[in-house]
């Protein structure tokens, strides 16, 4: 694709399109980093990337970048062909939207697939090879379920949603629109609940569901639980990386995005857009406000209020924790004098 038709498709995207200079009008045929870009590959570059450092030895033939003078002076004087938005990553996610076409699944249900008499399959379905459907399921239209996953009985799944291979959705599961759930995870198997006595554990049933609306976004290997009554519910617009455990009777809120290897324990309850970084941990029924931001390996033991910034173990405030953890490599010292000063 020239790059001028890439111009104009950015101009009609979402990243704020504000000017372009195009030096030479190549044939666009691929995106790569900065750094390994070559000539008819196109890269992006925002203003506090430390990559704008080495302009100069990039080999891409243009750059999507923000309105920043030093950047654009330095690509023209590198004549580099150069698209100036307000969200570089915007612009460059539809570029690569463009040039990298999907596969695209044919309607159709494949002959291995097992589906149960009274599962409803909706409208230009594809429906891969040794899937299986249980009963009094049903199942919107242009949906996409690919090979090996296994969807139980009184599950709802709505329109246009990806399930990537051998997945697992148990019973009583609702799935709204446009979601993607990532190979391996399972969604709505038991959740951890058990009754100890006598210095044994007797098990409590399991009979809820779960409820996860449009626009989620679901990792690989993640395990969603359903509780004993009720539901585990994500809402609209969440994203999960890979390996997140999620806990029976769970809410999460919109527009919130977890990074790998979270856990969550039953009955927490996530407001809307909060951000939990790598292997942040939340205590059963603790609930975190909106907006809430906590880094990674944070351990979340208490309520935690709006708009928060957290971090260590126990959750402190940000601010708090880099405080503390400036002095932690200087207790041996400050414990040698408290002892000096104890014997004075």
């Amino acid at each position: 694709m020239l790059l001028s038709d890439l111009v104009d498709l950015i101009k009609k995207g979402n990243s704020n399109f504000i000017s372009a200079n195009i030096f030479e009008d190549l044939n666009i045929d691929d995106a790569a980093s900065l750094d390994a870009a070559v000539k008819h590959q196109i890269s992006f570059l925002e203003e506090n990337n430390i990559l704008k450092e080495k302009l100069d030895q990039t080999k891409a033939s243009a750059i999507i970048t923000t309105n920043n003078d030093e950047i654009v002076s330095a690509l023209k004087k590198l004549n580099i062909s150069n698209i100036i938005v307000k969200n570089p990553r915007i612009a460059f996610a539809e570029v690569l939207d463009c040039l990298y076409k999907t596969i695209n699944f044919k309607p159709g249900i494949h002959a291995s697939a097992v589906i149960d008499k009274t599962a409803i399959i909706g409208a230009d379905c594809h429906i891969g090879p040794n899937v299986y459907i249980g009963e009094n399921t049903v199942i919107g239209d242009n949906n996409h379920i690919l090979p090996g996953s296994s969807i139980l009985g009184n599950v709802r799944i709505g329109n246009n949603n990806i399930i990537h291979p051998n997945c697992v959705i148990y019973e009583n599961t609702t799935l709204k629109n446009n979601c993607v759930i990532n190979s391996n995870s399972v969604i709505g198997s038991e959740g951890f609940g058990f009754i100890p006595k006598n210095g044994k554990w007797v098990k409590m049933p399991q009979k809820g569901g779960v409820k996860i609306m449009s626009f989620v976004e679901i990792g690989t290997n993640c395990c969603i639980d359903r509780p004993a009554v009720g539901f585990t519910f994500i809402d609209e617009g969440t994203k999960l990386d890979n390996l997140i455990q999620i806990g029976h009777g769970v809410k999460i809120g919109k527009n919130c995005a977890f990074a790998a290897q979270v856990g969550i324990a039953g009955g927490a309850n996530i407001g809307d857009g909060v951000i939990l970084a790598g292997q942040v941990g939340v205590n059963n029924r603790v609930k975190v406000g909106n907006n809430v931001i906590a880094s990674s390996k944070c351990g979340i033991h208490c309520d935690i209020e709006d708009g928060k910034v957290i971090s260590g173990f126990p959750a402190m405030e940000n601010k708090s924790w880099l405080r503390s953890s400036s002095i932690f490599k200087k207790l041996p010292e400050l414990a040698k004098k408290l002892r000096q000063l104890d014997k004075q």
